[in-house]
């Protein structure tokens, strides 16, 4: 009876819509390791009770999206310094000790990403452009003062978002306004849509891209569709792409390790299986 089936899952509210499932039962079944990974819809006024439950029944650690991934930093026993940092934590593991442990993936899972899909791409070439100032944008922020991008422009839709990040992440924040996001990705080296914007059942990505040049590096964390109008027209001024499914994928990999024992390898069959080919 001590030799449980280790179980894990995402928490969230709405949660039917992730990829996660798929992905992390994908790897169980590839590298044949005995454990279950399963989507759970989880109020508000539950998240409490759910996490002390879990491990009694033998989770060994989840993944946390929209609306807890602020709230469970305050119900954990333990914050890494990037989780802290950010504000918010998308894995949590369940320790043998009983203590809750909270971690935030995204950011590496993000710098992965856009080093796996443009390999030339070089942290110190020259100023970020990241549309965006919710829970995506600050591990993305984060994420790019921390391998050493030298600036980074940030705009928002409400200002104050932005001015919030800047007074929390430092001076290497230059906010704009968002009638001027089209002039902020003059000249940078990297852009960022972290923004909804473009995504399937959302407004339409309608900022000016006239400032893309074939040495700008874009990538859009919206993953359906796969190819955003950004991506789009991104190619289409020759720059070099990276699609956001990539980011989903690399921020999976460490809870995985920490939770089953293995570290997945990532290839063009799980990007397949992600998207349901």
């Amino acid at each position: 009876m001590n030799d449980r089936i280790p179980l894990a899952g995402i928490i969230g509210s709405p949660v039917s819509h992730s990829k996660s499932p798929r992905l992390h039962n994908y790897w169980l079944k590839t590298y044949g390791l005995a454990g279950h990974y399963i989507p759970m819809e989880v109020r508000q006024e539950d998240l409490e009770a759910t996490l002390k439950i879990l491990p009694k029944i033998g989770f060994v650690g989840i993944n946390v999206t929209i609306p807890h991934k602020e709230r469970v930093l305050a119900l954990a026993d333990l914050v890494t310094d990037r989780a802290a940092l950010i504000g918010a934590a998308n894995t949590l593991i369940f320790r043998k000790d009983g203590k809750i442990h909270a971690d935030n993936t995204d950011g590496y899972g993000f710098i992965e990403n856009l080093r796996r899909g443009a390999p030339a791409w070089n942290p110190a070439d020259g100023p970020a452009a990241v549309l965006g100032a919710g829970g995506a944008a600050r591990a993305v922020v984060a994420s790019l003062i921390e391998v050493g991008v030298p600036e980074i422009r940030i705009t928002n839709r409400t200002r104050a978002r932005a001015d919030v990040l800047r007074s929390e992440f430092g001076a290497k924040l230059v906010i704009y306004d968002w009638v001027q996001a089209g002039n902020m990705i003059e000249g940078a080296a990297t852009v960022v849509n972290t923004t909804s914007l473009g995504m399937v059942g959302k407004p339409e990505f309608r900022v000016p891209l006239d400032g893309l040049t074939p040495k700008t590096v874009v990538t859009d964390l919206v993953y359906t569709p796969l190819q955003t109008h950004l991506l789009q027209a991104a190619t289409e001024a020759g720059c070099t792409v990276v699609d956001g499914l990539g980011m989903l994928i690399y921020q999976a990999a460490p809870g995985f390790e920490r939770w089953f024992g293995v570290r997945p390898d990532i290839d063009e069959k799980t990007r397949a299986v992600v998207l349901g080919a």
